[in-house]
């Protein structure tokens, strides 16, 4: 509880309904993930993860957003299964082939491209990204017990990869063409 009595969740809401409030509330990400560029905007991970998830349906299983101090925001991107389909190789084709395959590449370009198209701001684009081979770690605390992923442990523990993310050395990284 804060000083004024009320209950400090860690949780972003928003209206329901803005004209409405006796609607109520909804869930609108966690405040704990959010974060600010080296320009001082601020990026509210929950909407931009939802955003790129619906955006990328059903190739994007789930995103954790990058860019804490850094000039842009960065995503790494967790196919789903549906990208072996558009890769054509099979299903027992390994993940670094699918997500290395030029189909499978446009079509993830294609979303970045959309979520460009509708971007307001840098803190709303996402100006790089990588398609992961390795799925989050149970083990090292990437997903949670609720079985969603650990935005924060994933950043931890893959802090190389973001790196080479944002100084562009890491092999195959997409950008947006819009």
């Amino acid at each position: 509880f804060d000083d004024e009595g009320y209950l400090c969740t860690g949780d972003a809401v928003k209206w329901i309904d803005e004209h409405n409030i006796h609607r109520g509330l909804a869930f609108d990400g966690r405040i704990a993930e959010d974060f600010k560029l080296s320009t001082g905007t601020f990026v509210s991970v929950g909407p931009m993860r939802a955003r790129i998830i619906v955006a990328g349906a059903p190739y994007i299983q789930d995103a954790v957003i990058t860019g804490l101090n850094r000039k842009e925001v960065g995503a790494l991107l967790y196919p789903s299964p549906a990208c072996r389909e558009v890769s054509g190789l099979g299903p027992d084709a390994p993940i670094a082939d699918v997500v290395a395959h030029p189909a499978v590449r446009q079509r993830m370009e294609a979303v970045l491209d959309e979520l460009a198209r509708e971007s307001t701001g840098s803190a709303s684009s996402v100006a790089r990204a990588l398609l992961m081979t390795e799925p989050p770690s149970l083990d090292k605390g990437e997903i949670t017990d609720k079985g969603s992923i650990n935005q924060r442990a994933v950043l931890q523990h893959r802090d190389a990869l973001v790196q080479a993310l944002h100084d562009g050395t890491a092999p195959h990284i997409l950008t947006p063409r819009a």
